[in-house]
Parts: C-alpha cells; sequence; structure tokens
C-alpha cells in the first residue's frame, strides 16, 4: 500500500470536497451517547445523524460512542479525530459512495460511558450490543444503569435510550432488562426515561482485502477505521421520545406509532427469504447469497414465497409500497458485494425458522391456503440437516440424531418438523413433505 498520511482534522483538506462530512466536526457538539462501536453503528445511525444534523444546520447532535468488548476500535476512530469513511457498494467495480462522516465526536470504553450520562446535553442513548447485551447480568445494562443513576444524581434530566439491535419489540426488550437491575433507580427511570423501539436495516459485510487501498487512492488517507457496506438502509423509530432528539426524519428515517409492522415485514420479507436462499443455494452447491440467488429456480422461488405466502401474512403499513420493497429485496440479494455466505446465513436455523416462517406456515395453512414456498424453506433446511458436513446450530446433535433415523422424506419430516413446529397440523407433515420429496 502507498503511505499516505493518517486520516484525521488536520489531514482533511486532502479529501477530495465531495467526500468530506456534511458538517463541520470541529463545532459539533455531543449530544448523543452510544453503546457499541461496531461497523453496524459507524455504517447506519452515525450515517443518519450526520446528515440529520446537516438538514437542520444544528450542531448539538455529534456522537459519544463507547466500546463494548475491544479498546482496538475506540483507539483507531479516537486516532483519527473520531472520522472513518463509509464505502457503499452494488457490486460494480466503482463504490456508489465514499463519505468521510465526522458526526462521531469522542470515543469511550465499557464503563467510561456512566459518566458521560450525567452530562445534561445528553438526551438520547442509542445501543449496538447484540442480543447478549440484553442478558441478565450484562455489561451493556450495568453500565446503562450506573449512568442512569449518575444523572439523576446530577439532576441531568429526562432521556431516550433508543436500541437498535435486531430485536422484536427491543424497546420493550430493552426496558425490561434495565427496570430488572436497577435497584431503587426504578422509580426515577419509569418517570424521566423512554424506551421506544426501532428497527433498523443495512447489510455491513466483513471488509474485502483490497478495501484499505481502494479507500486510501480515492481519499488521498489512510484510513484505519473504513467501513463497507451496501447502499440501501433503513431506520424505522416508534415516535415516544423523553428530551429533544436528532431530525432523523431529515435524512430519510420513517418515524411512526408502532414499528411492530415493519419488524414482521423484515422478518419475513428479508429474513425469510435469506434462508429460503440460504438452504437451496447450499444444496446446489452456491457458496454466496448472491451466486445463489442468480439461479432462475432460486430467485423464482424467493418471489413466490414473498408474494403468495409472506404478503397476505402482512398488516402494510398505509402509504408503504410493499411491492417496492419487495424489488429492491431481490437486488440486495443480488449484491455480490455484500459477499455473505449461504454457509453463515443457514446458521441456527432451529432458532430461525420458528419465528421467519413457520408462522407464515400456520397462518396460510389455516386460512385455507397451500404456503409451498414457505414449506420448500423448511423441508430444504431438513434435507440440509441430513447431509451437511457441519451444522452449526446449537441442537446440532439433535438434529442429527434425529435426522438419522428418518430413511424417506416423510420420515425425515416426522422426525425434525417437532424441532421448530410441535403443535403444526398434520396438513404442514404432509406439504413439506411433498416439497422434500424434489429435493430428495
Amino acid at each position: 500500500m502507498t503511505d499516505r498520511p493518517l486520516l484525521g482534522l488536520g489531514t482533511l483538506d486532502r479529501v477530495p470536497a465531495a467526500s468530506r462530512p456534511l458538517i463541520d466536526p470541529a463545532k459539533t457538539e455531543v449530544g448523543v451517547l452510544h453503546l457499541g462501536l461496531g461497523v453496524f453503528h459507524r455504517a447506519h445511525q452515525v450515517v443518519y445523524t450526520e446528515e440529520a444534523m446537516a438538514a437542520t444546520g444544528e450542531t448539538r447532535w455529534g456522537i459519544c460512542a463507547a466500546g463494548m468488548r475491544s479498546r482496538a476500535t475506540a483507539d483507531a476512530v479516537a486516532a483519527q479525530d473520531g472520522l472513518f469513511s463509509v464505502l457503499a457498494r452494488d457490486g460494480g467495480p466503482a463504490p456508489v459512495e465514499l463519505r468521510v462522516y465526522g458526526a462521531l465526536r469522542e470515543t469511550r470504553f465499557g464503563a467510561e460511558v456512566a459518566e458521560r450520562l450525567a452530562d445534561p446535553r445528553i438526551t438520547v442513548v442509542t445501543l449496538t450490543v447484540t442480543e447478549k447485551g440484553y442478558l441478565p447480568g450484562s455489561d451493556a445494562i450495568a453500565w446503562l444503569v450506573a449512568g442512569l443513576a449518575r444523572r439523576a444524581a446530577a439532576g441531568a434530566g429526562p432521556v431516550t435510550v433508543l436500541s437498535c439491535d435486531n430485536i422484536p419489540h427491543n424497546g420493550r426488550v430493552l426496558a425490561d432488562a434495565v427496570l430488572a437491575a436497577a435497584g431503587h433507580l426504578r422509580g426515577w427511570i419509569e418517570e424521566n426515561v423512554a424506551f421506544p423501539s426501532s428497527m433498523v436495516d443495512r447489510m455491513v459485510p466483513y471488509a474485502r482485502p483490497e478495501d484499505p487501498e481502494q479507500v486510501a487512492a480515492a481519499l488521498g488517507v489512510t484510513d484505519r477505521a473504513a467501513v463497507a457496506t451496501e447502499p440501501f438502509r433503513q431506520w424505522v423509530i416508534e415516535d415516544r421520545f423523553a428530551a429533544g432528539r436528532p431530525a432523523w426524519e431529515k435524512a430519510g428515517a420513517l418515524l411512526v406509532p408502532d414499528v411492530a409492522p415493519y419488524e414482521l415485514m423484515k422478518l419475513r420479507l428479508l429474513n425469510g427469504g435469506h434462508s429460503l436462499i440460504a438452504y437451496l443455494g447450499l444444496l446446489h452447491g452456491c457458496e454466496t447469497i448472491a451466486e445463489a440467488v442468480s439461479r432462475d429456480d432460486i430467485a423464482a422461488a424467493v418471489r413466490a414465497l414473498m408474494d403468495e405466502d409472506v404478503t397476505p401474512t402482512l398488516p402494510v403499513p398505509e402509504g408503504f409500497d410493499l411491492a417496492a420493497y419487495k424489488h429492491t429485496l431481490m437486488r440486495r440479494f443480488a449484491n455480490p458485494a455484500l459477499r455473505h455466505q449461504t454457509l453463515k446465513v443457514a446458521e441456527d436455523g432451529s432458532l430461525k425458522l420458528p419465528v421467519r416462517l413457520v408462522p407464515v406456515l400456520q397462518e396460510r395453512l389455516a386460512a385455507g391456503a397451500t404456503p409451498a414456498h414457505a414449506a420448500l424453506a423448511i423441508a430444504a433446511w431438513m434435507r440440509w440437516v441430513s447431509i451437511a458436513p457441519r451444522l452449526d446450530d446449537p441442537l446440532a446433535d439433535k438434529l442429527r440424531a434425529a435426522a438419522a433415523t428418518a430413511t424417506d422424506p416423510r420420515s425425515l419430516v416426522e422426525a425434525l418438523l417437532p424441532f421448530i413446529a410441535p403443535d403444526a397440523p398434520p396438513e404442514a407433515t404432509d406439504l413439506i413433505t411433498d416439497r422434500l420429496a424434489a429435493l430428495w
């Protein structure tokens, strides 16, 4: 790699004007605290927040973000004065967009976040700490409660704590976790803290080996915290805040009274579609989601799953263009720049299918329909369980043992279906068996 100076406030003038931050980082004050300084936060909430500030002219919504597991990311971002670039690709040789962002103004690590919550200028806390961060005894919850205690003691006023993790009803889940650990602070939290839900979406794959040099060549500086992602992004937020917030709607976020319909669309269309592609792709020897969906038969199956099986189960919000959303999903699935591995997407099928596609199967059967493609996804999972050289699933041993007793499609369905749908009606067994026979 050519030797170039490190990205920072002192070298920002070397960056092409079109790729510089939308705001002046040096004039931006902190108003948002974030827990979980990973690639998703940098490709999602930072982008929305900077665009919101640029649209309104406000400079008080800079972000202080804390690394939770490793100090390395926080140190890398801090060494660049909080600056980093986001590279968006759609599969072509050139990036769709490459921009340096400056909304991230401070970094912290671990328990250091608690002291920042005592600052009355911070009125929003966002989190991307994964599902494990919401479990009893997690560091994230402990540090958040400690910070809220300091805020209460300082009389710093109300605050909104906004989960940005892929968990249904994440606001409720977060509120329950915090209140369970709050002790004597519970009453103050109930009166002064809002926990709205949100739904986030943007695929952020692992960086490619060639990414650092491509970014450096385009920017004229070395960026050791660059993030690669896709052009698409989505943020749906329950409009229930305890105090001030960035005007995220100016950056394209949706502020709605209820996030649940959007969560369901994502879960069944995006995640359910991903599962179908992954299992069919593995059975056809495809290594990536894009490779799998490039097959006409798999692409047709995904479209049919979305249109015929899933769409009738969705309460679509008024004014939402569902057809356009599904078309966008197909384009995202086909984006080779994402390099989503079918094997990775196929992991934990016993946990994913019961929430992604089993309800679709059961609801459509109850309505008298024949959800052939939801059944196909489940059948493809079963076939993969029976032949996979290695199965990454918390029930792997039990699944493999059950599959080993099967001698034909029906016996395999009867052996595996109780793991994901113990109350499935007989017609579910019949339909899945029919679909599995074609994969046998």
